[in-house]
């Protein structure tokens, strides 16, 4: 499907891909991993058109396919878009195909019963009604709404103007446009940066069900696990392709990676052994043939790479743990709000034993950062208590590193600040086995990249010697190594951990109990995270079968998917009302239904009629024999057309026999 063919591109004087090939077949579900800066997006923009390499191509076998591409920036709205209207606007195809269907039912009236110009029209209709319905046009609405509520919007807010919402949750709306459009290929850069664990989980189910061509650019081990079945390794300036998942990549790259480095061994011995002789004969007439053949030779070795992610780990340490009461932290009667009348949690009430590993789940915006920081100390409740426990020392990764550490200070200065007997060679010390080394201890904190400040947080911690760790999304800028040693590095620890994180592996691996922090509620349970997933199925299959009860119908308050029996509530009179309303609203759909009814029938009746008449020619014993071969042609492109608009006209007639019928 897509043939990369010694592709070199750089940028300024670096060398980011140089002469790369490999193939990424139709189909394929294939995992794009490498370490931050490696080049990962860069294909992707090279597949997209959006670069163009120095040299080599791009090539795509056959027609270019529809392409959606999950950026890490918004796209462009308007100040009147709603957050439904904006994701409405998924597919541009759609859009175009939707105006030209109704260009057409606009001029069927004024065109002759049996024209060869109203054929031609209806057999175009019928066409351009098959590729609407093939790229999901018909239930476009009803899709972009339950993947709304999937990624955590609340119903009420589909309305809502585009721009009142944060970017995240533009972001989130971003991804329902880029999921939504049935591209051929679908190409998303770092999926689930925005989301937390319950709309990851949603998105993964989705992405399963999904039937073309999928390329992930992800950190994320549990979306590489589940959806991919090719690895593609961009690193180096070189990228190879490994033909299985995430974990046939972790026992294959370790193979890959002793051959490279015996390869690259073998290498620089010989390339030494060759530029000694050219150093000691460069002068000697004699040996000028062998010399120059040397330097031939080295000229013409291609350089054998060693990926860095291959052979280096996250450079990430805890402190040893001290000491403390049996109760790291009591919860009582707690309650959090803003202004006094909105609150985000109310009578919260639970205690964690020391040493336990605890995880905070639930949708953004339901309060796990705030409980996080109640937890730290950083804020106080506005109702009730968080009481730490005898001798309790919490350490702080906040999501905003700047919201604990000053931009403007210094990483020598960061962590003598939680230690005052750090001397500044010890603090440099300290920060060298962070992977600061040399002067960067001297930088300013505001230069550093994510997963630098990830790095320096750790190390803040470190000096400070906390016993419970507080860490709210500590995994969002490491990449897989980086997130299996900090991994590593929690299970074995004493201490006692609270985590936020949308990294689910991360959680299952870390985490020893759960709490939910849902909408007004925050409840404990014992168990991992696997064991809390079981116990909120169960509670979904127990709960009874009301009216309204259907999640995926109650995605909205028009009437259309509004399952709840409100009108028991209403007078006759408003009921009346409001059905009246509610045919208005759906007025516009079905005179388009009956359009195309009307149309579709007389379509079938023009066909029928021409099939009578060719099986008539058939069927006559004339003496000029017929062009058999061009009416069976004719006949069985027929039938095929037939077939569709049969079906477009059962889809059309039935919908609207259901309108009428409410």
């Amino acid at each position: 499907m897509i043939s990369f063919q010694d592709v070199s591109i750089n940028f300024g004087t670096q060398d980011v891909l140089k002469n790369v090939s490999f193939k990424i077949n139709k189909g394929e579900r294939c995992g794009i991993l490498g370490p931050n800066g490696a080049g990962k997006s860069t294909i992707f923009n090279l597949i997209s058109g959006e670069t163009t390499p120095e040299r080599g191509s791009v090539l795509f076998e056959g027609s270019k396919p529809a392409i959606g591409h999950l950026h890490q920036q918004l796209n462009k709205w308007s100040e009147e878009d709603t957050l439904l209207s904006y994701t409405l606007r998924a597919s541009k195809r759609l859009k175009e195909l939707d105006r030209r269907m109704h260009a057409i039912e606009k001029e069927l009236p004024d065109l002759p019963v049996d024209s060869q110009e109203r054929n031609q029209a209806l057999s175009k209709l019928g066409n351009l009604q098959t590729e609407f319905e093939h790229l999901g046009g018909y239930d476009i609405e009803a899709r972009v709404k339950e993947a709304l509520c999937g990624l955590g919007f609340h119903p009420d807010k589909l309305e809502h103007p585009f721009s009142e919402f944060s970017g995240g949750w533009k972001m989130r709306a971003e991804m329902v446009r880029t999921l939504v459009a049935h591209p051929d290929l679908l190409m998303l850069d770092e999926p689930s940066n925005y989301l937390d664990l319950p709309a990851v989980e949603w998105m993964q189910h989705f992405l399963r069900e999904y039937q073309g061509t999928l390329l992930i650019i992800s950190h994320d081990r549990y979306l590489l696990r589940t959806l991919t079945n090719i690895t593609i390794e961009v690193d180096g300036r070189t990228v190879t392709r490994y033909n299985g998942g995430y974990d046939f990549y972790l026992k294959e790259r370790v193979q890959r990676y002793d051959t490279l480095v015996a390869a690259k061994r073998n290498q620089d011995r010989l390339r030494d052994q060759m530029q000694r002789f050219i150093d000691t004969f460069r002068y000697t007439p004699t040996k000028a043939p062998q010399v120059q053949s040397r330097i031939k030779m080295i000229e013409k070795m291609e350089e054998i790479v060693v990926p860095r992610q291959a052979s280096s780990a996250g450079k990430i340490r805890l402190p040893d743990f001290h000491h403390c009461g049996t109760t790291a932290l009591t919860v009582k009667n707690a309650g959090f709000s803003y202004d006094g009348e909105n609150w985000i949690f109310r009578d919260v009430s639970f205690e964690i034993g020391r040493g336990e590993h605890v995880a905070l789940v639930g949708f953004n915006g339901m309060g796990k950062t705030t409980l996080a920081r109640l937890f730290a100390g950083t804020r106080a409740p506005t109702e009730g208590e968080v009481i730490l426990g005898h001798k309790v020392i919490p350490g702080y990764v906040s999501q905003e590193i700047s919201e604990t550490i000053p931009p403007e200070r210094s990483l020598v200065n960061v962590v003598r600040l939680e230690d005052a007997s750090l001397t500044e060679a010890s603090a440099r010390t300290l920060l060298g086995a962070f992977g600061f080394s040399g002067d960067d201890a001297f930088k300013a904190v505001g230069v550093l990249s994510g997963g630098e400040k990830i790095r320096l947080a750790f190390a803040r911690i470190y000096a400070a010697k906390p016993n419970m760790l507080v860490l709210d999304e500590p995994t969002t800028h490491l990449d897989i190594n980086g997130r299996r040693a900090l991994e590593e590095e929690l299970v074995k620890y004493e201490g006692t951990v609270i985590i936020v994180s949308h990294d689910v592996e991360f959680v299952r691996a870390v985490a020893e109990n759960i709490i939910e922090v849902a909408d007004n509620v925050v409840r404990k349970f014992p168990g991992g995270y696997d064991d809390f997933r079981e116990r909120q199925n169960k509670e979904k299959k127990d709960l009874p079968k009301t009216v309204g009860s259907d999640a995926s119908k109650n995605v909205s308050s028009d009437p259309k998917y509004d399952t709840s029996d409100s009108s028991q509530t209403l007078s006759k009179k408003e009921q009346r009302k409001q059905r009246a309303l509610e045919r208005e609203k759906v007025k516009p759909l079905m005179n388009s239904l009956k359009r195309r009814v009307t149309a579709a029938e007389e379509r079938i009746e023009t066909l029928e009629s021409e099939q009578a008449q060719l099986v008539g020619k058939l069927a006559a014993d004339d003496e000029v024999k017929p062009d058999f071969a061009s009416i069976n042609r004719r006949l069985s492109e027929i039938q095929k057309e037939l077939d569709t608009v049969n079906t477009l006209w059962e889809q059309a007639a039935s919908e609207l026999a259901f309108l009428e019928a409410e």
